[in-house]
């Protein structure tokens, strides 16, 4: 083993900070990594096995483990995906001359379809988002944060982390850094474009005003004095909660990225096209774009079933001849 080769006992460091270096995986994803695996090397460890000496068997005996532990299909299905990750990362760095992850079918996940809200809700809780708000900077910061994600179904860690630089230029796009690093153009509606006009000018004076003191201005869109620089998760996750009560929405119903889906189902139901639904969300393969079929289909069903006239079993029979 070289000096620059991983032990067996750092194989897990080394591949979550090629995740981060190489694939720019956000905190969240590493940190779900580093669970998983650590699960995996310490059941390893407990068997006298490690991850250079595990077989196919090995980790097939894992999964049935986990099986065992009545873990849900979707958390077996991650675990084992992120032991896949790390075999091929092993491989690929010649940690091991083979990948004995790689023929290994995972339980799959079960078919869940994602909560979603109509029109209706998502215009109560925009309604909610200009009069909610102790001055009237937070409520043109709550307006803009609110468009922007009903306009964009940007994912919530993409949306609180937004640079200045990205909201300037064109008013009529937005430029989204996404996973990966991966940055997408999404187009902006009316409203989400004089909602952001309105927060920049704010930005701005605030801007003028910390320069004259010696200050630098926040690169951050949504600055806060939080450790990150920028609006936390947990906060915006806090404060659509906030709006949905103002609104007379169910707070249940309502995340951050109940919004993202209503975003792609309304898109959908007024015609839009699946391909484009895909390049708007960022999404790697339309197959994860397509599970929005299935809740418009599901929503018409329900309307079918709600209103058609056949649909009641208790109403009595008309004879119409």
């Amino acid at each position: 083993m070289s000096a620059n080769t991983p032990s067996d006992a750092h194989w897990i460091s080394a591949f979550l900070q090629a995740q981060a270096a190489e694939q720019g995986a956000a905190d969240n994803t590493l940190a779900a990594y580093a669970r998983d695996l650590a699960d995996f090397a310490d059941w390893l460890a407990n068997t006298g096995l490690t991850p250079s000496n595990a077989q196919q068997t090995d980790i097939e005996r894992y999964l049935v483990h986990l099986d065992a532990q009545g873990l849900a299909k979707s958390t077996r299905a991650r675990r084992l995906s992120a032991v896949k990750q790390l075999y091929r990362f092993a491989f690929e760095d010649r940690l091991r001359a083979d990948n004995p992850a790689m023929r290994i079918k995972g339980p799959g996940r079960e078919t869940r379809l994602p909560k979603t809200l109509s029109e209706d809700e998502v215009d109560r809780l925009l309604d909610a988002a200009r009069t909610h708000g102790r001055s009237q900077k937070d409520r043109v910061r709550n307006t803009c944060l609110m468009e922007l994600l009903y306009a964009t179904g940007m994912r919530v860690s993409e949306l609180v982390s937004l640079p200045v630089a990205a909201a300037r230029g064109n008013p009529q796009m937005l430029l989204i850094r996404g996973k990966g690093g991966k940055e997408r153009m999404v187009p902006l509606s009316p409203p989400a474009r004089t909602a952001l006009s309105e927060w920049l000018t704010l930005l701005d004076e605030d801007a003028e005003t910390a320069r004259t003191k010696g200050h630098p201005p926040s690169p951050y869109l949504f600055a806060s004095t939080a450790k990150l620089g920028h609006l936390t998760r947990h906060r915006f996750y806090a404060l659509i909660k906030e709006l949905a009560v103002a609104g007379g929405v169910s707070p249940a119903k309502v995340t951050p990225h109940t919004l993202r889906h209503a975003f792609a189902t309304h898109l959908l139901a007024n015609g839009a096209d699946l391909m484009a639904i895909q390049t708007l969300l960022g999404h790697a393969d339309v197959a994860t774009t397509e599970i929005y079929t299935h809740v418009l289909e599901a929503r018409l069903q329900a309307l079918v079933l709600q209103h058609h006239p056949l649909a009641q079993t208790d109403t009595a029979a008309v004879d119409l001849d």
